[in-house]
């Protein structure tokens, strides 16, 4: 029978969010979370239980309740606020128990058939992190790739993406580095991710969520300094102006060297929002955010003999003064909730202009004699526009005794990209030139153009999609998720340089099932198994010939087992299997070298295993492993079947430790492990294997003040993080600094 309720606040306003468990002497437990409308239903048996509500920010509060047939009019459960404390908490659980993006439901993480990763705010904080790099560095499964040191570039489970990057669940793929100063969360959905986000998504996607106007006032100021320049600013004001409009800012300054010669970096970023209650069943929340970064583009170093060049890390190729890439981003979005009976409509459109350029030196191939090395330039621009408009409604329904929570969805979008491209021709002539290896900072004259090949486009999108979803609870043992997803991918192309125009039109379906079997309440036992596809003309869809414009896109199919346990209320232990396979590649015709055919193919076996929560009341971890075996399965334009893929180490391993030694007192350990790695497809460099220390120490002055350091390489280890090729490796940071003093009032 089914246990129905709402919880509230003492305004009667909604909770969402909250854990629900419900206890009864000799009776099956069950649990669940409240939806965005605070409310939730139980599956039980007839009895008596406990049902103890649990929301952040709230006293806790249980009540005794007569399940029965005769007995089934919903439960309101009003929480109150919970009384404030006089000592600042310096230790916060780095987990959540729900999200809403993998579903577009808010579902419990245990009961989403998918390995997730969440990195909160808290985690964010104490680890000073400032970009998506930063993050995955905890997130096992995921690598960074260098993106040409101007992007956030990642390989997720074998797969590289510079696009699969979701704001609020809405597409934002330009190419630019990503800051967290306005962040709630950062979720990493790994697995084929099309049944929710569309195209692209193959190896997983990341998914920001941003900090929203509510209806408690907030405000936070954050000074940064330390090791290499590191200047940093930013502050997070929130006020509500009654109970039905809220308004928040979130902005950000930042002005930073690097270890790096002759590289740094200057950003800023503002993020106003405001939150609407148009009425008991109607919100409204609208954002703006207006984000630029500039700094230094730094390729790297080269390799020789196999290895990085045993050059000072520090040490610049090309010259500093041509090196730089700056991005002007405008994002701006509206949200509207709204709930007719029993069905909850939600609208979101989000509006992106972003203009784009990058100048860069690329070293290449050291000479045999390890005196020279040769170095090429080129520079590049980007601009567009995306406007997307998602639509969804959910709703419940029973069949019988079966528990049904429909969710029936739309999107549309248009994008409009313009790129242009230029060659570096050195004392306008040559392409390349050999700087000596032991002083690669050069100043010859150089003079950019296009040469024979380089991009000159424009490039409109058009898609639509439908999709449907069907979270099914046949009991509390046993759960299904099953959904289907169909897009109109139409991809127009002109060649502005000789006029040429071109059209591919795909329609993919992408089908999602997954089965969750529940022995106990706080345990899930799920197998899942995901499509998803990427168009030919890639995953910027930058360019398109008479060839690709015939080329089918790209599969991705996944089987995934994996168990989720909640060990107690504050510790979640997750662990998954998959296989993943990637088609339709490029291949070239044995036959015929001119001919492409579609049968490379790429496998990713892999093994997850995360921990994330408290230990013990003052010992909280976050944390986890992960063994990939991405592999050419059959022969590739680029590589020979049996090939490794490159940036994917077989083992990694993450653990941040956060001990509350006084109130007012905690420290932090983290330790980074990566096994050896391959810098490209040919399998002809390795970035050596590491393990990295981080430390910091976090200290609470008053209830308003605190104070916090960070040290990254703790031991000063020399490692190799990333690469974009062979001879484009990034050294990673010696032993570095940062000091916060953190300000609320």
């Amino acid at each position: 029978m089914l246990l129905r309720g709402k919880v509230v606040d003492p305004n009667r306003a909604a909770v969402a969010g909250a854990d629900i468990w419900a206890t009864g002497s000799g009776l099956p437990s069950s649990s669940a979370v409240t939806d965005r409308n605070g409310e939730f239903s139980l599956m039980l048996e007839a009895g008596e239980y406990n049902v103890r509500v649990i929301a952040d920010g709230f006293s806790d509060v249980t009540e005794t309740v007569n399940h029965s047939r005769e007995n089934s009019q919903p439960l309101e459960i009003v929480l109150s606020v919970a009384p404030s404390s006089a000592t600042v908490t310096i230790t916060d659980a780095y987990g959540v128990s729900a999200v809403n993006t993998a579903t577009k439901t808010l579902t419990p993480l245990r009961d989403i058939p998918q390995s997730i990763s969440v990195v909160t705010k808290e985690q964010i904080r104490d680890q000073s992190m400032a970009s998506v790099s930063d993050v995955v560095a905890y997130v096992p499964g995921i690598t960074s790739h260098q993106g040409e040191n101007n992007r956030d570039q990642l390989v997720v489970r074998g797969n590289s993406t510079s696009a699969d990057f979701f704001l609020n669940g809405v597409r934002d793929d330009v190419q630019y580095y990503r800051d967290l100063y306005n962040v709630e969360r950062v979720e990493a959905l790994k697995g084929p991710n099309s049944m929710m986000f569309g195209r692209g998504g193959g190896g997983g996607v990341v998914n920001r969520v941003t900090k929203e106007a509510g209806f408690t006032s907030l405000r936070e100021i954050t000074l940064q300094g330390g090791s290499f320049g590191n200047k940093r600013f930013t502050g997070d004001i929130d006020q509500p102006l009654g109970n039905k409009f809220a308004f928040r800012v979130n902005g950000l300054y930042e002005n930073s060297g690097s270890f790096r010669q002759h590289v740094n970096l200057e950003r800023y970023g503002v993020n106003p929002t405001a939150t609407m209650i148009l009425g008991p069943k109607t919100a409204v929340k609208l954002s703006y955010e207006y984000f630029r970064d500039w700094r230094v583009t730094d390729r790297g170093i080269p390799s020789f003999h196999g290895l990085p060049v045993d050059v000072p890390i520090e040490t610049f190729f090309g010259n500093p003064d041509n090196s730089w890439a700056q991005v002007g981003v405008n994002l701006a979005s509206a949200n509207i909730d709204h709930q007719v009976g029993r069905f909850n409509i939600r609208n979101r459109t989000m509006f992106g202009d972003y203009d784009r350029f990058y100048e860069n030196y690329v070293p290449g191939a050291v000479t045999a004699d390890k005196n020279f090395v040769a170095i090429s330039s080129y520079n590049n621009a980007t601009k567009r526009r995306n406007v997307f408009n998602q639509t969804d409604i959910t709703f419940m329904a029973m069949t019988g005794s079966v528990r049904h929570n429909f969710l029936l969805g739309a999107e549309v979008g248009h994008q409009l990209t313009d790129n242009f491209r230029n060659t570096g021709f050195f004392n306008n002539t040559t392409t390349t030139i050999l700087a000596p290896l032991s002083n690669p900072t050069i100043n010859t004259p150089i003079t950019y153009r296009q040469n024979a090949t380089d991009a000159d486009n424009h490039i409109k999108t058009n898609l639509g999609a439908t999709y449907v979803q069907d979270q099914i609870e046949i009991n509390r043992y046993l759960q299904v998720v099953t959904g289907v997803r169909f897009d109109y991918f139409d991809l127009q192309f002109h060649n502005n340089r000789n006029n040429q125009d071109l059209r591919r039109i795909d329609r993919l379906v992408s089908p999602r099932a997954g089965v969750i079997v529940k022995p106990v309440t706080t345990l899930s036992v799920y197998a899942n198994y995901g499509i998803a596809y990427l168009p030919s003309s890639g995953d910027q869809f930058s360019n398109l010939t008479s060839i690709t414009q015939q080329v089918k896109p790209e599969k991705f199919t996944n089987y995934e087992l994996g168990v989720k346990w909640d060990i107690r209320r504050n510790l979640a232990l997750t662990t998954a299997l998959y296989r993943q396979d990637r088609t339709n590649t490029r291949a070239t015709d044995p036959n015929d070298p001119t001919r492409i055919l579609q049968t490379g193919s790429q496998r990713t076996n892999g093994y997850e295993l995360g921990l994330n929560g408290f230990v013990t009341s003052r010992w909280s971890i976050t944390g986890g492993y992960a063994y990939q075996d991405a592999f050419i399965s059959s022969a590739t334009v680029s590589a020979v079947k049996g090939a490794q893929v490159a940036l994917v180490p077989h083992h990694s391993f993450s653990l941040w430790n956060n001990y509350k030694v006084h109130p007012r007192l905690a420290l932090g350990l983290g330790l980074i492990h990566r096994s050896d790695m391959f810098a490209a497809i040919d399998d002809a460099v390795v970035l050596p294997g590491y393990i990295r220390a981080d430390a910091a120490v976090f200290f609470s002055i008053t209830e308003r003040w605190r104070l916090q350091a960070n040290i990254q390489n703790l031991f000063g280890t020399t490692y190799y993080l990333n690469a974009d090729g062979n001879n484009n490796i990034s050294p990673g940071a010696p032993r570095g600094a940062r000091v916060a003093l953190v300000a609320r009032f």
